[in-house]
Order: C-alpha cells, then sequence, then structure tokens
C-alpha cells in the first residue's frame, strides 16, 4: 500500500502543475490486491509478470451510475469484489476500478498509478487507463464540469504516455479481432453504454489537436 501511495505521489508532484489538479485518493492495494492482478493478467491475457503493471496505449472513459464520490471510492476499495456482481466475479475475484474518477463538480481524484493496472474494460485492461466518471444516470447526467475535467486529463496522460487511443466504455468490444484484444474468453463480454455518445464526443472535440485514434469499426468477425 505505502509503495503505490508513494509512486502516485510521485506522478503527482514532478507532472507540471498537476499537483493542483488531482486529488491524491488510493484505494487499498494490498498484497492480495496485487496477486490477484497478477492472476488476472495471467488467466485473461496470458501475460506472466511480475509486478502489475501497463503499458498505457488507451484512455477509457467511464461513468460510475453511482451518484457520489464516496460510494463510488467505496466501490472500488476493497481488493475483491462484491457478492452483488455475480456476472464478473466468477471470472476473477479482483475488484474493478480504475486509475482515476471525476467527481461532478470536475474535481479529479487519482486512485491508482497510472501504470498500474485496474479492472475497467474486458479485453484491455493490460493497455488501458480507466477514467470513471461519478453520475450518468437520467436523475444525475454528467456535467460540463466533468467534461473539462476529462479533456485536461486526456491533454495530461496523452504527454505522458504513448497513448494512440480514446474511447467510451460502450465501444471496447470493437477491438476484437485486433492485435490489441487479449481476451481469452469469447463468451465474456458485457454490454455497456458508458460514457455516453454525446460526452465522448465532447471530450473528443477538446482533445482534437491531439490527433488520437478512436475505436475502430465493429469486426464483423
Amino acid at each position: 500500500m505505502k509503495y503505490f501511495t508513494i509512486c502516485l505521489s510521485l506522478f503527482l508532484l514532478f507532472s507540471c502543475g498537476t499537483s493542483k489538479k488531482i486529488v491524491s485518493k488510493p484505494v487499498v492495494f494490498d498484497d492480495q490486491r496485487k496477486q490477484l492482478t497478477l492472476e488476472y493478467l495471467d488467466n485473461r491475457y496470458g501475460l506472466k509478470q511480475e509486478s502489475p503493471t501497463i503499458t498505457p496505449k488507451m484512455i477509457v472513459l467511464h461513468w460510475t451510475a453511482i451518484p457520489t464520490f464516496e460510494k463510488t471510492f467505496e466501490a472500488f476499495n476493497s481488493s475483491t469484489i462484491p457478492n452483488q456482481r455475480p456476472d464478473i466475479k466468477s471470472v476473477s475475484g479482483l475488484n474493478v476500478s480504475s486509475q482515476f474518477v471525476v467527481d461532478q463538480d470536475g474535481t479529479i481524484y487519482g486512485l491508482m498509478p497510472e501504470t498500474t493496472m485496474a479492472r475497467h474494460v474486458i479485453g484491455l485492461n493490460y493497455c488501458a487507463i480507466g477514467v470513471e466518471n461519478v453520475g450518468g444516470t437520467k436523475d444525475l447526467p454528467l456535467t460540463k464540469r466533468q467534461k473539462k475535467a476529462n479533456i485536461w486529463l486526456v491533454k495530461y496522460l496523452a504527454k505522458k504516455y504513448d497513448i494512440e487511443y480514446l474511447i467510451g466504455h460502450y465501444e471496447y468490444t470493437n477491438f476484437e479481432g485486433t492485435d490489441l484484444w487479449l481476451e481469452k474468453d469469447s463468451n465474456y463480454r458485457t454490454e455497456k453504454t458508458d460514457p455516453g455518445e454525446d460526452f465522448m464526443k465532447a471530450v473528443k472535440k477538446g482533445v482534437k489537436g491531439l490527433h488520437l485514434k478512436y475505436a475502430p469499426k465493429k469486426s464483423s468477425i
């Protein structure tokens, strides 16, 4: 836990102005979570690693459908996935999470080091940085402040890493059949609509100058 907290702090300290933009709020990353992450990398992707690190190639935007940051953090904080998620618990006991969460007011929270694997997108976790946005329901839609924060965060990450793709969670299955897709189980899929097409269009417009690639067209295979 201390190692990951230190890593995150260093990321924030040495990134131009980032300490004022990202609030460090690390989830538990104990030996159990580390082991479950390593097992996930091995079992799902065939990647045998000594550390649960990733080489970021894409950024995936999400919504939580959870009304507050506090409840979102509570959902991600445990190392193991709760019983109310049987659809994905049967695949792995590793809890879902993301490297970042953006609150309704635009505050960006850093939950994990950017190059540590988080479970947030099937088939692509090994190369994807996840950004969760609090809300996304009819009663609590995503906000303009969240849009601006996502644009800032994508620009920040694109400056640090060799980011090729920016996608919404609902687009993840478009990568099936590409070199990036590593999920072994052809039956392990979930249907997603987050973070919404309008939100994605707005963020993509805001980072147009980065010339990032978007999700490929859905494979017919």
